[in-house]
């Protein structure tokens, strides 16, 4: 009865509990099929009308269309509160090292600096904040940077207590491929900041002041510092840098860049021209259009660039990746930064050798601002070796397009790199690079024995296996031939009339000026009054950023001297024949 009694009121308060629920619903099969399908085209129409995976790309939408651009960026909140007191006036000193876009990249990082709060100073002694624009190309380089580091540490801790604390810092690509083993190492480094990372250089400035040390190096796909106007330290000859785009997707199987610099984007055109009409108005001569891979841009930002054609390569080179339909190639560019001011010289770097299609050519041969000077960096002379590189030609597709230069071009001035001993490469390999030097005949190389990297493309896959001795001799007679080259076509110009941009006082004698010619080769003159332009009963002193001509007397492979004859132009005067 007790067992009966507890068990009935319990089965009452269930039943009671569930009163009122409604009964489980069933269904026939085809009211189950129904109601699946309407379940589907619900999901389908909350998919159409949802987000795309562009809403979540920052700026997707600015590549579909260019004309909202300067819209969104001021409708976008700022990536950093811009303080103008962030920096508390301490002063900052910059030393670059490698390319002249660390050249650039310093003026940019101190762009975002300067409008903190930041003092720029060139003396060390006066630091609070010493930064470092790296190069990452060669061992070598870091290696300088490793020993500037104890250097700055030794005076760092010799800073009187009373004073700022020193704040150090690294930027640039040895910053990209170290990461943060710059600051673990020996403690010498307060802040890391990758080339991509610069909008971020203030932020982490108040985090070492604070006593924190921390890094950024976030390479990205869009950043091209666009909405940055460069901070430009124009030197006396009144030349400075325009970079055009960023980084590299050639993979050259020796080169670091695209792990240190990320892959190619362009800048947008408008933002370039801009840049290099403020330039104009400030009375800069010479402009650079810099690129790791200049002649590649390809400028996306607007629809009406979108074509379907891909760029033409150079005839029988080739990529590692597909082409690109679409964008504002190099040769509009170029086309348009000419037309800016025809008393300003345009030059670019660094091009690669395949896109150097016939309508880029042509048009630097039109344009009499355009210098006919051009890179062509050749690394080595032997097809095997340059198949090892994955350089995309063959030394007889190298010298095709030499001679179609200088078919298009006459009175060019080339310029190269080549490395020496590179893996695998042997002594007959090196003879035919010698016997390229001798049959191209440069004005200007630049020369270096190879230095393995890690992350390449030959850290992977190829052997180092050239003594360091070996590469050593090589590289030496390199130079050697180079030289003796150099010293022929420079004789050559010997009586030929030159028009010299003046960059300033000679180093070597403050009696002498010294400047440079179309062909970049330095041209040393003497410090006189010289005859106005078209007003020969009258002189003038000759002043840095202003043309000259100039009578070649002499020559050596690095540098021409001469006396001057006359103030010139460039848009009265014209081109002088570079050879004699």
């Amino acid at each position: 009865m007790n067992n009966t009694y507890c068990v009935r009121p319990l089965m009452c308060v269930l039943q009671q509990r569930f009163v009122g629920l409604p009964a489980k619903r069933r269904y026939c099969c085809s009211t189950i099929k129904e109601i699946t399908a309407n379940n589907a085209n619900n999901i389908q129409t909350k998919l159409a009308t949802g987000p795309k995976f562009q809403d979540f790309i920052r700026n997707a939408s600015l590549k579909e269309n260019f004309s909202k651009n300067q819209q969104q960026l001021e409708d976008m909140p700022p990536y950093l509160s811009e303080d103008p007191h962030m920096g508390n006036s301490r002063k900052v000193y910059f030393e670059t090292y490698g390319c002249q876009m660390n050249v650039n990249d310093t003026e940019i990082a101190w762009s975002f600096l300067q409008r903190t709060g930041y003092q720029r100073t060139s003396e060390l002694s006066q630091a609070d904040v010493v930064l470092l624009v790296t190069c990452s190309v060669r061992e070598k380089a870091e290696q300088a940077i490793w020993n500037r580091l104890q250097q700055l540490a030794a005076q760092k801790k010799r800073r009187p207590k009373a004073e700022t604390p020193m704040k150090i810092g690294i930027l640039g690509c040895m910053a990209e491929r170290l990461k943060t083993d710059l600051l673990e190492r020996e403690k010498l480094v307060d802040i890391v900041v990758g080339p991509d990372a610069y909008r971020d250089l203030p932020r982490l400035l108040s985090l070492a002041h604070g006593g924190q040390r921390g890094s950024n190096v976030l390479l990205s796909l869009e950043e091209t510092y666009a909405d940055v106007m460069p901070i430009h330290h124009v030197t006396q000859g009144h030349s400075a840098f325009v970079s055009i785009m960023r980084g590299c997707d050639n993979m050259c199987s020796y080169c670091i860049v695209p792990y240190t610099r990320g892959r190619e984007r362009s800048r947008p055109a408008p933002s370039i021209l801009q840049e290099v009409r403020i330039l104009s108005e400030q009375g800069v001569k010479e402009v650079t259009l810099l690129g790791q891979n200049v002649n590649s841009y390809r400028d996306t930002s607007e629809l009406r660039f979108c074509g379907p054609e891909a760029a033409p390569l150079s005839r029988g080179f080739s990529t590692v990746y597909r082409p690109r339909p679409g964008g504002l190639r190099f040769a509009d560019l170029l086309d348009r930064v000419s037309l800016i001011d025809p008393d300003m010289r345009i030059r670019f770097t660094s091009p690669h050798p395949k896109d150097f299609p016939d309508e880029v050519l042509q048009l630097i041969q039109e344009r009499g601002n355009i210098c006919r000077q051009l890179h062509l960096p050749a690394q080595s002379g032997s097809s095997q070796v340059l198949q090892a590189m994955r350089r995309g030609y063959t030394r007889e597709a190298y010298l095709e397009l030499v001679a179609n230069i200088r078919r298009i071009i006459p009175g060019v001035s080339l310029s190269s790199d080549f490395i020496a001993g590179f893996c695998g490469e042997t002594e007959e390999d090196h003879q035919q690079t010698l016997s390229l030097l001798r049959e191209v005949r440069y004005q200007t190389a630049f020369l270096f024995a190879y230095s393995m990297r890690k992350k390449t493309h030959a850290f992977h896959r190829l052997q180092d296996d050239v003594p360091v001795e070996v590469k050593q001799r090589r590289l030496e007679e390199l130079i050697s031939v180079f030289r003796e080259e150099a010293v022929r076509i420079n004789t050559s110009l010997i009586g030929s009339t030159q028009l010299i941009l003046v960059e300033g006082e000679s180093k070597r004698s403050s009696q002498d000026l010294c400047g440079r010619n179309e062909g970049n080769i330095k041209v040393i003159f003497p410090r006189d009054n010289v005859p106005l332009l078209g007003d020969d009963a009258h002189t003038a002193p000759i002043s840095p950023g202003g043309y000259v001509l100039v009578k070649i007397t002499s020559a050596s492979s690095q540098s021409l001297r001469g006396h001057a004859m006359s103030h010139a132009s460039l848009s009265c005067t014209g081109r002088y024949p570079l050879q004699g």
